[in-house]
């Protein structure tokens, strides 16, 4: 029997994200075509959320590793000095959060085929993203305007490895949902509510990956 490939298990995990069995419908988000086209939709559907499901391990497993040095350091260093994060990264989770609200309201109303309500739901999601990196952005000035740097001290430097590497990799999920909202779909294979489904996967996944590195960074501090 031929061994099962990397590729063959993440299809059946997720085999029925965006058209396994059930025909994706030609209403959602101004998508056409005809019925030979709906199973084509389906696989690059699929295709697609195989790419995000290995992208996600990928940027987990580099978290951890970093997650991994930061526990150990902490934890033996004589030479750890405690660092207090700044209160305005408390307001950007806030943002943040609320843009993953948006984001699944938006999706709702494109499952009932109201297209403007998505779209100003979807960039106010795509707004909301880019006012959280702006804030960390801010975070990051008022620490090196108080002359604290990377290389002021192991935790200073965790602290701006773990906020920069996760603003790094929000940046592609708002370049995801940019590509969403102002893409038409109507020729393409794949439609707009699957497209959206899928961003929303790493979406959600950035937004709980940041509430977990601030608690490290609070608690561990």
């Amino acid at each position: 029997m031929a061994e099962r490939s990397v590729l063959d298990d993440f299809e059946l995990i997720i085999e029925d994200i965006g058209g396994g069995g059930k025909p994706p419908d030609n209403r959602d988000g101004g998508d056409s075509g005809d019925s030979g086209k709906q199973m084509p939709g389906g696989l690059y559907a699929r295709k697609y959320a195989i790419a995000i499901a290995l992208a996600l391990v990928a940027v987990l497993m580099f978290f951890m590793a970093m997650i991994a040095a930061f526990l150990v350091l902490r934890m033996t260093s004589a030479k750890w000095v405690e660092l207090s994060i700044p209160n305005l990264l408390w307001v950007n989770t806030l943002v943040l959060l609320a843009s993953s609200g948006t984001l699944e309201l938006a999706r709702k109303r494109l499952n009932t085929f109201d297209e403007a309500g998505f779209r100003k739901l979807w960039t106010l999601t795509t707004i909301l993203g880019v006012l959280f990196v702006a804030g960390q952005a801010i975070a990051w000035w008022e620490l090196l305007s108080s002359g604290i740097h990377a290389s002021t001290t192991l935790a200073a430097g965790f602290f701006y490895v773990f906020t920069v590497a996760h603003a790094a990799h929000l940046l592609g999920g708002i370049c995801a949902l940019f590509y969403v909202g102002v893409r038409k779909f109507g020729s393409s294979p794949m439609t707009r509510k699957a497209a959206a489904e899928v961003a929303s996967y790493y979406w959600h996944f950035m937004d709980a990956l940041w509430v977990f590195l601030l608690a490290l960074l609070y608690f561990g501090k």
